[in-house]
Order: C-alpha cells, then sequence, then structure tokens
C-alpha cells in the first residue's frame, strides 16, 4: 500500500511509471518505483506479477509528419 499523498498509480494503470522512486541504482540501470515496477534506464519495465514491458523510448518514434532522413527504414534508398 502506497504510503504518499496523493497515492501514486497502480502498476496496471496507464500513468503507472509516474510512481515515486523508491530505490535507484543508476550504476546499474534501474529503479524500482513505489507501486512495485523495476523501471530500466532503457525505458523497459518489469511488472510486479513479472510481465514486461519494452523499451518505449518517445525518441524512437518518428511523427506521420516528420519527413525520413538519410539512413532512416522509412527513407527511400539512393538511386544508382
Amino acid at each position: 500500500m502506497c504510503p504518499h499523498t496523493p497515492p501514486c498509480p497502480a502498476p496496471d494503470a496507464a500513468d503507472r511509471e509516474a510512481a515515486r522512486t523508491v530505490v535507484s541504482h543508476p550504476e546499474q540501470g534501474w529503479s524500482l518505483l513505489c507501486n512495485g515496477i523495476v523501471i530500466f534506464e532503457d525505458t523497459g519495465e518489469l511488472l510486479p506479477g513479472g510481465a514486461t514491458v519494452a523499451p518505449h523510448r518517445p525518441t524512437d518514434l518518428r511523427l506521420e509528419h516528420e519527413p525520413a532522413g538519410p539512413g532512416s527504414p522509412a527513407a527511400p534508398a539512393p538511386a544508382a
């Protein structure tokens, strides 16, 4: 049970990453949140029941209106 006011989001809530950090080990790349989630620096998560959430960095996503840059998987190959 969370002792914080307001209480931290539950592990199954959409905003679960907003829970307070109770243990942090940046040298190992992980932190334990109040709701029992272990969050990793690559943004992956280990949920209390053992389920995992794949890394989901917002910088890894390309917006629909954003042009694909050179070397991007969505960029067309140069003409030979």
